[in-house]
Formats: C-alpha cells, structure tokens, sequence
C-alpha cells in the first residue's frame, strides 16, 4: 500500500515532502514486489516457518532502514517529508509485529521447509 503511494504521487509530493523521485520510484517498486512476495506466499497451501521467518525479518529490517533513512540526513526531507517516512516505517513495523505473532503461534513442529511431493 505504501509503495502504492510512493509511486503514484513521486512527482507531486517530491516538492513538499523533500523526498526525490529518484528515491521514491525505485522505493515504491521495490515495496510493491515485496508485497506481492508476500501476497504468492500467502497463497501457499502450507506456510513455512522459514518463509514467515524471512516476512517478518525484512520487514523488520526495512522499517528500521525507513527510520534511519529518516533521519540520516541522506535525503533533504521536509517536516512533512519525515512525517510521512516515519509513518510508513510505523506501518510497516506493524507488519512486521503481526508477522512475528503469527509465526510464533505456528507450531513449533511445523516444518521449516515445505514437504515434499509438490506443496509450495
């Protein structure tokens, strides 16, 4: 959802947010392929451990790079502009939260690779 938003208004919000095309695009790409990752796995007959494992971690890990990216320094962002990145690194630390609950509530014998004989 979020790199919906990042693609569809990179040019109109580059001005007021401080954050350039240059960035957003190739953000907005790189979060719309993580969420159709997410969205084949989900459609898996059987969910690995490992599979939720990864989710949940560079989903993690990517909050955290929006955050410090936020306040790096490395982008000239507006008030607004830092609002907004800490929002959507905010949203997605939340998915990432759902994700972990998820995979703890996963049994712990659940396999962490899929089963042989033609599961996903």
């Amino acid at each position: 959802m979020f790199g919906v938003v990042l693609l569809a208004t990179s040019g109109a919000l580059a001005a007021p947010l401080g954050f350039p095309t240059s960035w957003s695009i190739p953000f907005g790409v790189a979060m719309i392929g993580g969420g159709a990752c997410v969205l084949l796995t989900a459609g898996y007959p059987v969910i690995t451990r490992r599979a939720a494992a990864v989710i949940a971690t560079v989903n993690g890990l990517s909050a955290i790079g929006l955050a410090l990216l936020t306040v790096s320094g490395w982008i000239p962002l507006t008030a607004a502009g830092v609002g907004f990145l800490l929002f959507g690194a905010a949203l997605v630390a939340v998915f990432a939260t759902v994700e972990l609950v998820g995979l703890r509530r996963i049994a712990p014998e659940a396999p962490l690779v899929a089963p042989a004989g033609g599961t996903r």
